[in-house]
């Protein structure tokens, strides 16, 4: 089985966040590798990885990073593949890597998702990936399914909770 989308994070530290990307891929039958790669302490390797990731197969990269956030645009300049960043909650709320993320120059764009999105990368991934795979397209069509008998089912609930005002 060969990786069609690989998960990078500049540490471990990254992983509780990354780890949502991850079990996303895994439900959708996605193969994926996961690695850590740093843009200031492992410069040469993220180089290798990304002028050589189309020729292995990758199709959609997902990088991590926090404070200095400079993982996913290294990459992005690289590579003509889609980079999908996800900034991480490491400091200043995440709003250092939010905006480090988006603000590439034009050129080397990278798409962005929230603080912490990782699930939300994953989802963007296997959308993009379903362009060309109708399988993929109906177990995404499910997931979403899915998500709209949880709404159904939550207004249920609370159709049952009482309040002397409450007028539903």
């Amino acid at each position: 089985m060969k990786p069609l989308v690989s998960i990078i994070m500049g540490s471990t530290s990254d992983l509780p966040v990354m780890e949502k990307a991850a079990l996303f891929l895994d439900e959708m039958e996605i193969p994926f590798e996961m690695n850590a790669l740093s843009a200031h302490r492992t410069p040469e390797e993220v180089e290798r990885f990304a002028k050589g990731a189309k020729q292995r197969g990758i199709q959609v990269i997902i990088a991590a990073a926090g404070m200095a956030a400079h993982l996913c645009g290294v990459i992005a300049s690289m590579t003509t593949l889609p980079v999908i960043g996800v900034p991480v909650n490491s400091s200043l709320d995440g709003m250092d890597a939010l905006l480090s993320i988006v603000q590439m120059p034009p050129g080397i764009p990278v798409a962005t998702v929230g603080i912490n999105g990782a699930l939300n990368a994953a989802i963007l991934s296997a959308q993009i990936l379903s362009l060309n795979d109708e399988s993929l397209q109906t177990r995404l069509n499910v997931y979403k399914e899915s998500l709209k008998k949880k709404i159904i089912k939550a207004n249920e609930e609370l159709a049952g909770i009482t309040y002397q005002y409450k007028t539903n």
